[in-house]
């Protein structure tokens, strides 16, 4: 189970899930995109199913994993994908902590932090059931190192954290928990930043070798 991000890496993942042999569950709140993504999927002959999904919501969450045990009989992967950039100024610059509204601070922690905690809560007792699981969460080098991208970056870093305590909790249970933590990956919501040389600039100094990722089948 995987949920798209900008239609791109989400979709990647889900994509290389199903050539791997495995039975998908995409969920996101672009329902038009992800519509398309299961069409693509099941017409390359594998199986692949969209449901609607709003990570910040627990409700859709356990909507979400029954849809999936009705349809596959199981839950044993999860993939928490979901996630938003630190708010950016009128000119693409990065916001300031002294001047980030509450507003803007709770929705990327809701987002990349309470999203992953929503995910994890609801799949575990499916795993758990199947005798075992993989919890696959999508961090980002924000969550180790320091950088201006303040909210971003503690979201992240609260998935690391977190995930890390998932492993300890469930190892017993043959419940694996691990993070992921990729640089920038050229996405539509890196785009706007990357075709902006002034608004990169700082995007740039933090990486030594002046290059980003791209998704990719």
């Amino acid at each position: 189970m995987t949920r798209l991000k900008d239609g791109d890496r989400g979709e990647v993942e889900a994509k290389l899930f199903a050539q791997e042999g495995a039975k998908v569950v995409i969920g996101d709140i672009l329902e038009a995109e992800g519509k398309r993504v299961e069409a693509e999927i099941n017409e390359g002959g594998f199986e692949c199913l969209f449901v609607r999904l709003d990570v910040t919501n627990e409700a859709d969450w356990l909507e979400a994993v029954e849809a999936t045990v009705a349809r596959f009989g199981k839950l044993d992967v999860l993939v928490n994908n979901a996630g938003i950039g630190s708010p950016r100024g009128p000119d693409g610059e990065r916001v300031a902590i002294d001047d980030f509204t509450e507003g803007q601070w709770d929705r990327v922690m809701d987002i990349n932090a309470k999203g992953v905690f929503l995910g994890t809560k609801c799949a575990i007792p499916e795993m758990r059931k199947a005798g075992g699981g993989s919890i696959i969460n999508i961090s980002s080098i924000a969550g180790i190192v320091g950088s201006t991208t303040s909210a971003y970056g503690a979201s992240k870093g609260a998935v690391r954290i977190f995930t890390k305590s998932t492993a300890i909790q469930y190892a017993c249970e043959g419940i694996r928990a691990n993070s992921v933590h990729p640089g920038l990956i050229d996405t539509p919501m890196t785009a706007s930043i990357l075709a902006d040389e002034e608004a990169a600039k700082p995007t740039w100094l933090d990486i030594p070798l002046a290059s980003w990722a791209f998704p990719k089948t």
